[in-house]
């Protein structure tokens, strides 16, 4: 092989790696082609099978027209042998061997021109029937792809997400809170060890002593008046 013819190759076989490449990143493209060829290749078939089913109705035609003269033919013989026209029923019985010869001939063609025409016919049906497949195979086929897309994409979502920034967002603000009830209770012992604290406690243990002092005088005086009261009734007596 020479050099060219290797390049020729090279050429060739990197042309169809990218051809495929494409084929394979546009796929609604591709059947739309495949669908267009056949939609042509149909049209093509659908004037061959249109010229099939001329030629049957033409050698019909021909026949029902040979068949009738044929009949009229026949019918005129025997007056011609009646009128003694010897010459005349002979030129009538030579056209009848023709027509005879003829309308088989034409019957035979007619046969194999009409097989020829149905077959045709069912092959274009099952053709277009063909087509009308591989257009709910391409409908088929793109949504079984943008739903792979789909969940590729989801799938590549998740992977992309990480956790990791969701637990130290969660640590963060667990050890911002433990920090503030911190503070809280910092704040709650120094008050409590603080000189206000301690007046103001000194002041509670002094105001309970005055209350207290209150109660014992105020029982005193109350069971002096009940002494006093009980001394009066027993003057009286």
């Amino acid at each position: 092989m020479g050099f060219f013819s290797r390049i020729a190759n090279l050429w060739t076989g990197f042309l169809n790696i990218f051809v495929s490449d494409l084929e394979r990143k546009n796929p609604e493209a591709v059947y739309e082609s495949a669908i267009e060829g056949r939609i042509q290749r149909h049209r093509e078939l659908k004037k061959a099978v249109s010229g099939i089913v001329y030629l049957r109705n033409k050698l019909d035609a021909e026949l029902t027209t040979k068949q009738a003269a044929l009949k009229e033919i026949q019918a005129q013989i025997p007056v011609a042998i009646e009128e003694g026209e010897d010459e005349a029923a002979l030129v009538l019985i030579q056209k009848k061997d023709e027509l005879i010869v003829a309308i088989g001939e034409i019957q035979a063609d007619l046969e194999k021109v009409s097989a020829q025409a149905e077959d045709a016919k069912q092959g274009l049906v099952a053709f277009q029937g063909e087509i009308e497949e591989l257009k709910r195979e391409k409908h088929e086929m793109l949504a079984k792809k943008a739903n792979a897309e789909a969940r590729i994409e989801i799938q590549e979502t998740l992977d992309g997400l990480s956790t990791d920034a969701d637990i130290k967002a969660l640590e963060n603000v667990r050890e911002s809170i433990h920090k503030t009830v911190a503070e809280a209770e910092v704040g709650a012992e120094l008050q409590d060890d603080s000189l206000d604290s301690k007046l103001a406690e000194i002041k509670g243990k002094a105001q309970d002593a005055s209350a207290r002092a209150q109660l014992d005088e105020m029982k005193k005086q109350m069971a002096a008046q009940k002494a006093a009261a009980q001394g009066d009734v027993k003057k009286t007596i």
